[in-house]
């Protein structure tokens, strides 16, 4: 009798150790600080962006002078001292608009992360994990939409829905789902395989139990990867919407209206109305491009070193 228990409790205690995988893809925070401080341009990436939140943040506090305010220092005065961005068509202060303009297209951004991040990985979970024809026809579905082009169904959705914060967030991204569910679809695909699912699979655990319970933890590197890779492209939707007239309303500053706008329009004129808002969005996918190429050097264990 106690040589059955005993050999029960040790055969529950590998099951038990299956039920605990070491996190394989996903360092300690310790050890994942220390590997993402020697990747220059992803810190440096990092560095940015988290300014451009901030200043998104405390903008209009900071702002030189009211963006919304016309004629003060005259119309297309080159950038000086009083005006360091110059001033547009309509005597605005381009450096107060395009501080004002940060804060749609970070928000907007993050927000459509948010959205793809969660709709894309409970799609792509759900379908790897239930398999058969439930993944059939869920992967279909996913190559239709993928099949559009990605400006052509943001406003598509967004001339359904009319233009607004919320709306541009919900549009840009279900552009972004698929690209998300194909990278946790594949990720989960391989973990569900491990012993440690199997086993608890075993012992009558529920589908929700192993996918959130088990498999999530497992898969959380690839996701921030694509999440942070995303970003950049996201910030880059947001602001080809803007320059077709399908991003944020007006009067609203707004980056990329700002390049399509009097941007296009005084261009040969007053070149830094196109330079200055032009090259902040730049800044900005480029900061999120190399977060998440640090992040992808960082947890990928094939890149570690």
């Amino acid at each position: 009798m106690s040589s059955h228990t005993e050999t029960d409790l040790n055969g529950l205690g590998t099951t038990s150790a299956y039920f605990m995988p070491e996190a394989r893809s996903f360092p300690a925070q310790r050890e994942f600080l220390r590997r993402f401080k020697k990747q220059p341009l992803g810190v440096g990436g990092f560095v940015i962006f988290v300014m451009m939140i901030l200043l998104a943040a405390v903008g209009p506090s900071i702002a030189p002078s009211d963006p919304f305010e016309l004629g003060t220092a005259g119309r297309l005065k080159p950038p000086s001292v009083a005006n360091l961005a110059g001033t547009d068509h309509l005597g605005r202060d381009v450096l107060s608009r395009v501080i004002y303009g940060i804060r749609p297209s970070i928000v907007v951004a993050l927000g459509a992360v948010i959205i793809s991040v969660t709709v894309g990985g409970l799609i792509g979970g759900i379908s790897a994990y239930l398999s058969g024809a439930v993944d059939l026809v869920v992967q279909r579905v996913m190559d239709a939409i993928s099949a559009l082009p990605s400006l052509f169904l943001g406003v598509l959705v967004l001339t359904i829905l009319s233009p607004s914060y919320i709306n541009l967030m919900i549009a840009i991204g279900l552009v972004t789902v698929p690209t998300v569910q194909r990278v946790v679809r594949a990720s989960t695909l391989s973990e569900k395989e491990r012993d440690y699912v199997v086993a608890s699979r075993v012992v009558g655990a529920g589908h929700g139990r192993v996918l959130f319970r088990h498999i999530l933890p497992n898969i959380l590197s690839p996701i921030m990867v694509i999440a942070s890779a995303e970003l950049g492209g996201a910030i880059l939707i947001a602001a080809s919407l803007s320059f077709l007239g399908f991003g944020t309303p007006p009067p609203e500053p707004s980056l990329g209206a700002m390049v399509s706008g009097e941007g296009r329009q005084y261009m040969q004129q007053a070149p830094w109305l196109v330079l200055v808002p032009a090259g902040v969005i730049s800044l900005a996918i480029l900061s999120a491009n190399f977060i998440g190429d640090a992040l992808r050097d960082v947890l990928d264990p094939r890149l570690r070193f």
